[in-house]
């Protein structure tokens, strides 16, 4: 169930403060729309069994055929600090409208991985742990940079080295 109300992102537009525009980059299969997925489920438009494989931001049915990203997509996310968790001044708002852009991560649509962060104030930048930093996770993060984004380190499939790899967990701890 969606967790909020048209009425309540209507009154955070209002407030340029509590608007973030987020972009998720990365080299190709690296999770950009698996994260997605989960924060669009934590906003209540997608349940919670259905995070990670819905891929709700590959509208389009050629992305949905062929299971990639091809165009970059937004979706409005309604957030809202827990005032007993975190430590919000009085008077503030602990509201927050966050417009996040879910990106291609394959070269052939370079365009569209360029045009992602131009309009963002951040990037979310998803590495998987197993692959590491790749070619174009080194790319789209110059370029994120270069258009002065800030951008946060998302490590994901993060339990892989310890399945996959057989990695001792303080081993993987140690060589990320």
């Amino acid at each position: 169930m969606v967790n909020f109300s048209i009425d309540q992102i209507r009154e955070i537009m209002t407030l340029r403060n509590n608007i973030r525009c987020i972009s998720v980059i990365a080299h190709v299969d690296h999770g950009k729309s698996t994260l997605t997925d989960s924060l669009v489920c934590k906003a209540g438009i997608i349940a919670r069994a259905k995070a990670g494989d819905m891929r709700f931001t590959d509208t389009r049915a050629d992305e949905q055929e062929r299971g990639i990203t091809i165009k970059s997509t937004g979706v409005s996310l309604y957030y809202e600090l827990d005032p007993t968790a975190s430590k919000i001044p009085e008077g503030q708002i602990n509201k927050y409208l966050i417009n996040l852009i879910d990106s291609p991560g394959h070269v052939d649509f370079s365009s569209e991985v360029t045009a992602a962060p131009r309009g963002t104030d951040g990037a979310l930048v998803v590495v998987d742990c197993v692959e590491g930093v790749c070619v174009q996770t080194e790319t789209v993060l110059r370029q994120a940079l270069g258009e002065r984004v800030r951008p946060v380190l998302m490590g994901k499939i993060i339990d892989s080295a310890v399945l996959e790899l057989q990695l001792d967990p303080e081993d993987a701890y140690q060589s990320s």
